[in-house]
């Protein structure tokens, strides 16, 4: 008969196997292989069905097989059977690690001394608290001979270190994140949702004063070449942003709408209304705008 271990036990292990090798051999990133390539995910998942068909075969097979013993041997074999799933590593470290004495022998480490019939065993410390003990002198020892012997680094500079790190990562991260833009780090916005995004917004909180086609209403017109505070994206922004003139102009949006609405909305304007003729144009009013 079969000597092996239970499928509850024997198929996760395989699984995770499987999925260690790919994690291993499979650069994925951030994330887990089978999420990143989800091809792999597929491939545990048939692995995995092919187990369970095999496990399900040789269960049948191991049922005929059974049927053809004698009452005896049927009773040996699950005799047999049943010490074969008995856990006996497990148990053997359980008590090794704690070190207890079975409770008929406990009767060798029981003190003399009696307090209303409640005695003391003399247990010595369990294995395992005596090897983490260890263990702490061991790094302690190490620890002592990297830092203050070789002088190795030093908190601060680690600290330093990761600061610096940290803020080249930002930096990176900012260049990405639309979310975070200001007038400095701003771009102009070329995609075709960001411009979408930009007109709805140019649509509902622009055209009272500016007119859809941009041609310029109580505020200036915004086709022509004229720039009241500059043009270009960052001026654009900024202006949205912070407001118009003092006293006069528009209103600082930066209170209702989030940094990437003003760059979209900033990004429409500059792409899709500056340029355009407009059915009634409003007088120039600014200067030219020549470039960044």
């Amino acid at each position: 008969m079969r000597n092996m271990s239970p499928w509850w036990i024997r198929v996760p292990v395989i699984f995770f196997l499987i999925f260690g090798l790919m994690e291993y051999f499979i650069d994925s990133g951030d994330k887990p292989a089978f999420i990143e390539y989800p091809i792999t995910l597929l491939f545990m998942l048939m692995v995995l069905f092919i187990l369970i068909g095999i496990e399900l075969i040789l269960k049948s097979v191991e049922n005929v097989m059974f049927q053809t013993l004698s009452p005896e041997a049927q009773k040996r074999y699950l005799e047999t059977k049943s010490k074969q799933w008995e856990w006996k590593w497990g148990k053997e470290f359980w008590e090794k690690m704690t070190g207890n004495k079975p409770i008929e022998e406990e009767k060798e480490i029981i003190l003399d001394h009696n307090y209303d019939g409640i005695r003391e065993l003399d247990n010595n410390l369990p294995p395992w608290w005596v090897y983490m003990f260890y263990a702490t002198i061991i790094f302690g020892v190490v620890y002592l001979a990297r830092f203050h012997v070789f002088n190795d680094y030093t908190q601060n500079e680690e600290y330093e270190q990761e600061v610096a790190e940290a803020m080249i990562a930002i930096e990176e991260y900012k260049k990405t994140a639309k979310g975070l833009v200001d007038a400095n780090t701003v771009e102009l916005l070329t995609e075709a949702s960001d411009i979408k995004a930009g007109a709805t917004i140019y649509s509902s909180s622009c055209v009272a004063c500016h007119m859809p086609d941009g041609g310029g209403g109580i505020g200036p017109n915004l086709t022509d070449e004229h720039w009241i505070l500059g043009g270009g994206i960052k001026n654009v922004f900024h202006t949205i942003s912070e407001g118009g003139r003092d006293g006069k102009g528009m209103i600082a949006w930066k209170q209702t709408l989030k940094p990437v609405e003003i760059a979209q909305v900033a990004s429409f304007i500059l792409s899709e209304i500056n340029g355009k003729v407009p059915a009634n144009p409003k007088a120039a009013e600014g200067e030219i705008w020549t470039g960044e």
